[in-house]
């Protein structure tokens, strides 16, 4: 169905309208700041943004200023701002387990180092003791002494 030049002219304002409001954040419930959410604002069959079709220099219109507010660090869409926002989140959270794990590898291996160091020793001694006991000319001296009685 052909529509007249006055009908057009109302719907590329009432897409510029709509252009506008998304553009200023103005994101309606369940949309996104999108072709098919700007022509569902401006009551527009959203084909008419596309090809060769009346439109179309609205569709580039609405992306080159949406590209503009993105380069200029604004984003309209809140939930863009949320997915990027939680981007940056994972992407230091991804960091912090990296330093952790390291962190969590290199004291796995010194507690395995520390425990053979403590068995090494552990043998050592037990070697000594049993060095002391066989040598004859080793004299063992006495215990700890009990408790003094009176003033010396």
């Amino acid at each position: 169905m052909r529509i007249t030049a006055a009908q057009r002219t109302e719907n590329e304002s009432r897409v510029r309208s709509a252009m506008d409001r998304l553009l200023r954040g103005e994101i309606p419930p369940g949309g996104r700041c999108d072709i098919k959410t700007l022509a569902r604002e401006a009551d527009v069959d959203r084909t008419a943004f596309y090809g060769t079709r009346p439109y179309a220099h609205l569709r580039e219109e609405f992306e080159r200023r949406l590209e503009a507010l993105q380069h200029a660090g604004k984003i309209p869409d809140p939930r863009e701002a949320q997915i990027d926002r939680l981007k940056a989140q994972v992407t230091t959270f991804k960091e912090r387990l990296a330093t952790v794990e390291k962190a969590n590898e290199e004291l796995g291996d010194f507690r395995v180092q520390a425990l053979a160091r403590l068995a090494a020793q552990h043998e050592e001694i037990v070697h000594l003791r049993g060095i002391a006991n066989a040598a004859s000319r080793v004299t063992r001296l006495p215990g700890a002494r009990a408790a003094t009685m009176g003033s010396c």
